[in-house]
């Protein structure tokens, strides 16, 4: 199950009214509209804020052509109609106490939006200027909306300037216009017309004309408290997943245990004792006696006694004779499997290509990074290797490679 996909799907649902029934009794959004213009005047009046100048009436949107139909008990708005956004309080750090809160950007978890850790400027090195916000008002990442960091605020605190913090003037729910920030619908526009490559960023003026679908106060707590609901039996099929999910790994990791220690079948006595298998490989093989943790007729030895070893070649950028040739990077393997997505060339002597020429049946070895990471050649054309890649390539067929596959890749953890 895409967990992701059906918050969206909810979301989705949720500003376009088919999340909960209409109430007919529910005081029109178009009345609930002009309270908020009402309010918003008399803030303005007593001095408490200031006339915005990221909007005018110029800017506002023609709301015959809307995004998407709505219930008619509902109206088209603007988030700088229905907010101050843009309005946000600039404190030099240097003012700000060693106890506040400070929120980072990394300190957002994406999508959810959960808050990973709550800093205290003591434990931060931090310079220049924060936006300081207050309990219930709502936090916007203008920078790389996509990442979903909208959320409304548990205490009042300082962030970093990429946080819009803004309120709606008391009249309507905060958390529903989270909710209608995280939308799809809203995403789509925020990267629309977002601007920047490699760090996109949602201007002020363009987030202020971004269009929101108003239900009534009375409706907007019902959507409110059924998306919460929703969302919380999501996290706990969450929970359940990744329980099974690690359930699994641990199994996995039980049965190679018990494989590796000659527990997982029943021993044989008429088999070949491993001794005299070890010699067939390898005639000048150690046989040691020292089986006190494994069956009888097991045997300790080491890699190099059934393997032959070699690594692959070092990308040399002044040799340049030689074949070209496609070869693995540590990147191309992964446990029991290849990705070939990227492959790289490089120029091999003939005297070099016995040396790194993956074959059929070899067990390939990362160096660096997840230490040991093997998979199997299995396939049926030869590939080169470069030089972080040990190839391991049985002695003799009696040798099975999976099965020190199977011994790696139960020493991982």
């Amino acid at each position: 199950m895409d967990t992701k996909k059906l918050r969206q799907k909810i979301l989705d649902l949720a500003i376009r009214g088919k999340l909960v029934p209409q109430d007919p009794n529910d005081e029109p959004a178009s009345v609930l509209l002009e309270r908020i213009k009402e309010e918003k005047e008399r803030l303005i009046k007593e001095g408490k804020i200031k006339r915005s100048k990221k909007t005018t009436s110029s800017d506002t949107y023609h709301y015959g052509n809307v995004p998407f139909e709505v219930p008619d008990n509902w109206v088209w708005t603007t988030l700088g109609e229905i907010s101050n956004y843009g309005d946000s309080i600039n404190v030099q750090v240097d003012r700000i106490k060693d106890n506040d809160w400070i929120l980072e950007l990394e300190d957002i978890e994406k999508d959810s939006a959960n808050i990973n850790q709550f800093l205290k400027k003591s434990e931060r090195s931090i310079s220049g200027v924060r936006h300081q916000f207050y309990t219930g008002e709502i936090l916007y990442s203008k920078l790389r909306t996509y990442l979903n960091k909208v959320l409304v605020a548990p205490k009042e605190g300082y962030c970093t300037t990429e946080l819009m913090s803004f309120n709606t003037y008391g009249v309507m729910s905060n958390k529903f216009v989270c909710h209608v920030l995280r939308s799809p619908y809203f995403l789509d526009y925020t990267l629309r017309c977002g601007y920047g490559v490699k760090m996109p960023r949602l201007s002020t003026a363009d987030a202020c004309k971004g269009m929101i679908p108003l239900p009534p106060l009375g409706e907007q707590q019902r959507i409110v408290a059924k998306i919460e609901r929703w969302f919380s039996l999501i996290e706990q099929i969450e929970q359940v997943k990744n329980d099974l999910q690690t359930a699994i790994k641990q199994a996995k990791s039980k049965i190679l245990d018990l494989a590796i220690h000659g527990k997982l079948v029943p021993q044989n006595p008429n088999d070949e004792p491993a001794s005299k298998l070890l010699k067939r490989i390898n005639p000048k093989a150690k046989i040691t006696s020292d089986n006190e943790h494994y069956p009888y007729g097991w045997q300790y030895t080491i890699l190099g006694e059934i393997f032959t070893h070699n690594t692959g070649k070092a990308l040399n950028s002044s040799n340049k004779e030689g074949m070209m040739k496609s070869y693995l990077t540590t990147s191309n393997v992964h446990w029991d499997k290849f990705d070939f997505t990227v492959l790289k060339q490089m120029p091999y002597k003939e005297n070099e290509l016995d040396k790194c020429t993956v074959t059929k049946g070899d067990l390939l070895v990362c160096e660096g990074g997840d230490i040991g990471r093997s998979a199997i050649w299995n396939y049926d054309y030869d590939i080169c290797i470069q030089n972080h890649i040990h190839k391991l390539r049985a002695k003799i067929d009696l040798c099975v490679a999976f099965y020190y596959y199977v011994l790696l890749y139960s020493k991982r953890e």
